[in-house]
Order: structure tokens, then C-alpha cells, then sequence
């Protein structure tokens, strides 16, 4: 019997840790472990290689994931997704640990309805949005990529007179923007699940500034698709000079944080003891409230995920 770990989507800060412990952890259980590269597309190509201690040495500070990823059309085809379950019956492969978010455990749902096969899911997403946990692998780490960004631009907003808008990442979850303003101290938060009060924001801004205030910084969420809105209206009502930060991938990127190393630690001890005590599939890892639990793929990718109410709450809290 053989386990193998793969990442699907996104990658995210974390997922080497991740790999490295699959690896380590699985042969300390004597249970031969298996890497498949490049994701979903790997699985379908047969880039599956037995691992060894030598492929993970030295990979636990390393942000990025060594097996890379993938997102995969040919998957939708069945032809492709039988021939992903010869290439794992042929190396006899009767568990997988998944790192992704939700279009990759719906993918590995479909999957595993149609062959007899294991997966459990680690929630891998800096975005924070997958339905039932409170934390995904990588958000620290993409929190804190974050706040040197913001800490950088605050200097120079503050010597230049200037206002910033700065847009992170999100996809449809303002769970990054509301944080990353709360320990910022950002003046406005824009994100998709609340609707963005420009009246009254105005009203106290064109007032502080009146005052003396003399730079603003904004917190964009991309899934709100305000950041040129924003830009155009700081500028032309409020009357400062902006300019507009796109953090884009550098968010994804970095070395993986204290937090996100001890979670990969224990999101995968959890996945293999799972794969190790159970014959059935389509499980996701979770964490909740200080534990680890597991959930049904299929109520997870069902369900949307919702900012808890106090980070909605607090944008009225921003100064």
C-alpha cells in the first residue's frame, strides 16, 4: 500500500512543510509515499514518483510548492480521470492528500464517486474561503507578505501627501482586505460582502483632511472590482493625489510562516491518520476552535464560505 500528495490550483505558503511531513511521516509509519507533479495534469500524465527523504530535505522554509501545481481541463473529460486512476492503480496508490481549495476538491469528488480511491483535502488557499474551516494553509504567511507591503507604502504615503489604493487578493472573499486593514490601520476597507458607504465615508474624510490629515490608505479587495472606483474618487472628492498598489502574486509567495509551518504540520498528521484508519473517501480536513476535524468534500464545495461577523463588523471600526 502507498499514499501520494498532490497540489491542485493555487499554490500557497505552506504546502512545502506540508509535503515534507507527508513524506517523513508516512515512512515513519512504513507506508510508501508517492509525489505526483504538476497537479491534476501530473495525475493524468503519470508523473507520479515514489519520494524519499532526499526529494523533501531542506524544503521546510521554502515557500511555493516543489511538486508545482496545476488547474486541468482534461480532468472534466471521464477518459482522462479513468486514466488517472490507472496511473495511481499501477504504482498501488490507495490514499491521497490533497492540497487546494474548493474547485480542487470538487474535482477530487467527482473523481472518487467514479473509482475507488481515498482523498482527504487540506484546505490550501490564501484567500481563506473554503466552507467549514476557520483557516486554510498559507493565509498567514499571505497576511504578513501583506503588511510589509502596506507597512512600505504607509512611509511613503505619509511623506508624499499622497493616498494610496491598494488591491489584494480575494477572488469573491474580502477575508485579506478586512485583516490586512484592521492591523494596518487603514482608513477605508473595500470588499464584496458589504456594501461600501461612500457617502459617509466622504463626509469624515474631506473632514480629517480639512483638519490636517494629509494621506489615506485604502484597502481594496479584488472580488469587489472597486479599485479603479476608488482611485478616480479619493482623487476627484477628497482632492489627493493617488496612486494605486497591486500586490498580485507576491502574495503567494515568501517563506512560510511559524503559524503556517505548525499548521501544515498537523493538517497532514491528521489527512494521513485518516487514509491510514478509514476505507471511505471525500474528505476535508478542517479546523475549528482550536481542533481538527473532518467534513464531507461534498458539503464543503456546496456551501459558501462566510466572513464571520465581527470582520464585517469591523470596517465601522476603521479609522
Amino acid at each position: 500500500m502507498a499514499f501520494a500528495i498532490m497540489c491542485s490550483g493555487g499554490d500557497a505558503p505552506g504546502m512545502n512543510p506540508a509535503i515534507k511531513k507527508f513524506v517523513d511521516y508516512t515512512y515513519k509509519l512504513g507506508i510508501e509515499a508517492y509525489l505526483i507533479y504538476d497537479g491534476l495534469e501530473g495525475l493524468i500524465d503519470d508523473k507520479i514518483k515514489k519520494a524519499t527523504h532526499k526529494d523533501v530535505a531542506g524544503i521546510l522554509h521554502m515557500g511555493g510548492t516543489i511538486i508545482r501545481s496545476s488547474r486541468s481541463k482534461r480532468f472534466f473529460e471521464y477518459e482522462y480521470r479513468k486514466k488517472a486512476f490507472e496511473n495511481l492503480q499501477s504504482h498501488d496508490i490507495r490514499g491521497v492528500v490533497v492540497l487546494g481549495g474548493d474547485g480542487s476538491f470538487r474535482a477530487m469528488d467527482k473523481f472518487s464517486s467514479e473509482f475507488d480511491i481515498n482523498f482527504v483535502g487540506v484546505p490550501s488557499t490564501i484567500d481563506n474561503d473554503i466552507h467549514g474551516t476557520e483557516y486554510c494553509l498559507g493565509v498567514d504567511t499571505a497576511l504578513n507578505v501583506i503588511r510589509d507591503a502596506l507597512d512600505k507604502i504607509r512611509d511613503t504615503a505619509t511623506s508624499f501627501n499622497r493616498a494610496f489604493v491598494v488591491e489584494v487578493m480575494g477572488r469573491d472573499c474580502g477575508y485579506l482586505a478586512i485583516v490586512s486593514a484592521m492591523i494596518s490601520g487603514a482608513e477605508i476597507c473595500v470588499i464584496p460582502e458589504v456594501e461600501f458607504q461612500r457617502e459617509n465615508l466622504e463626509k469624515r474624510l474631506a473632514r480629517e483632511i480639512k483638519d490636517g490629515r494629509n494621506y489615506i490608505l485604502a484597502i481594496v479587495s479584488e472580488g469587489s472590482k472597486k479599485t479603479s472606483e476608488i482611485h478616480q474618487w479619493i482623487q476627484d472628492k477628497l482632492g489627493l493625489e493617488t496612486r494605486v498598489s497591486i500586490l498580485g502574486h507576491i502574495q503567494r509567495g515568501g517563506n512560510p510562516t511559524v503559524y503556517d509551518r505548525m499548521m501544515a504540520f498537523d493538517f497532514t498528521i491528521n489527512a494521513i491518520d485518516y487514509l491510514t484508519s478509514h476505507n471511505d473517501s471525500n474528505k476535508v480536513v478542517v479546523y475549528n476552535k482550536g481542533e481538527f476535524k473532518f467534513m464531507e468534500i461534498e458539503e464543503v464545495v456546496s456551501n459558501k464560505y462566510e466572513l464571520p461577523q465581527h470582520y464585517l463588523n469591523a470596517i465601522n471600526y476603521l479609522d
